[in-house]
């Protein structure tokens, strides 16, 4: 297998984002918590990126440092080119318009004391995208319609709103600059079922008429599948496995992966499916496994998973995988 470079509109290089622990009676601990721990990837242009895994693996750390909300500890990440780490101030703020953030929480992301005029707004005025007052309202206006709501929803409150409601709110302001990247954290999971289909659907109708490009944070297997163009896998820091949506599900390598699958409720209630769980904890990120990070739980595991951290390499055409089971693709012959 060969190792693969990451182009695209955002490129992510051999990321790492450790935070130091301080104990009450040291000042100084050299225990880190290993958040993200290595990730590279790419996102093309207009492509949606799913980033899926259990709690505490590191998504949204990894989401937020691309937009260097969290500063890596080492690593590049490279919007169309340009290395954002580099960047401060000025030359960072003209950056920021092109890249948003879509929040988990529709109720603890907006301003309680701000009307929805002000909320999808605000960031106008900062831009200097709006001159004036009358082009602010019109534009929030439109946005409002382009998420599915009415227009004199403008004046509203947030807790006049239902939580749906909110998260289209969240939404608009997120496309109130014309981004051309999204991070979306996790947008559905504090929605009710029959509104996180309605969101989905409206997000996936936004990416396909605005050509966005976006990295789609989900623990749901089945709404990534829908979104999603490729998925990425990510355990304890890591990304595991990367494919195209449908290749990851017909053909997962990873024994993560194909246990995040088999965990997948069939709602069929004469199916005789059985879930097969994985046995232990997940590990301390602080203290990680040698070798394979995901070994201590994995039922394939043998000698040299112990020793030897597998990379992130090509298994095939496209299809990314860190294990050590994964054989090596014979070169054709001539």
């Amino acid at each position: 297998m060969k190792r693969v470079a990451h182009p695209g509109l955002v490129s992510v290089e051999d990321l790492y984002v450790h935070f130091p622990l301080h104990s009450a009676f040291m000042k100084r601990s050299r225990d880190v918590v290993r958040a993200v721990d290595g990730v590279s990837l790419g996102i093309e242009p207009g492509e949606t990126l799913g980033l899926v895994g259990e709690s505490g693996c590191g998504k949204t750390t990894l989401g937020w440092s691309v937009l260097k909300l969290v500063r890596p500890t080492a690593g590049r990440v490279l919007f169309d080119g340009t290395d954002l780490s580099q960047l401060t101030g000025r030359p960072l703020r003209r950056f920021r318009r092109h890249m948003q953030l879509i929040f988990q929480d529709p109720y603890g992301s907006l301003n309680p004391r701000m009307t929805v005029y002000n909320i999808v707004g605000e960031a106008m005025r900062v831009h200097g995208i709006v001159k004036s007052r009358k082009a602010q309202r019109e534009r929030v206006a439109s946005l409002l319609e382009t998420v599915g709501l009415r227009s004199d929803f403008i004046y509203r409150y947030p807790h006049e709103l239902s939580g749906g409601q909110r998260q289209r709110i969240g939404i608009a302001r997120a496309l109130a600059l014309e981004p051309r990247f999204l991070v979306a954290d996790e947008p559905l999971s504090a929605l009710d079922v029959s509104i996180q289909a309605q969101i989905v659907n409206l997000m996936k109708d936004l990416q396909e008429k605005l050509k966005i490009s976006m990295l789609f944070i989900t623990h749901d297997l089945k709404m990534v599948k829908f979104l999603s163009h490729t998925i990425a896998v990510m355990y304890l820091g890591r990304i595991v496995e990367k494919a195209p949506a449908d290749e990851l599900f017909l053909h997962p390598l990873h024994p993560y992966t194909r246990a995040l699958m088999e965990a997948i409720p069939v709602p069929d209630p004469l199916s005789k499916w059985q879930p097969t769980p994985l046995k232990g904890e997940i590990p301390s990120p602080i203290h990680p496994p040698t070798g394979c990070n995901f070994r201590t739980r994995c039922p394939h595991v043998f000698e040299l998973c112990e020793r030897a951290d597998p990379h992130l390499l090509e298994a095939k055409a496209g299809h990314l995988v860190a294990c050590h089971l994964v054989k090596e693709p014979e070169e054709p012959t001539s």
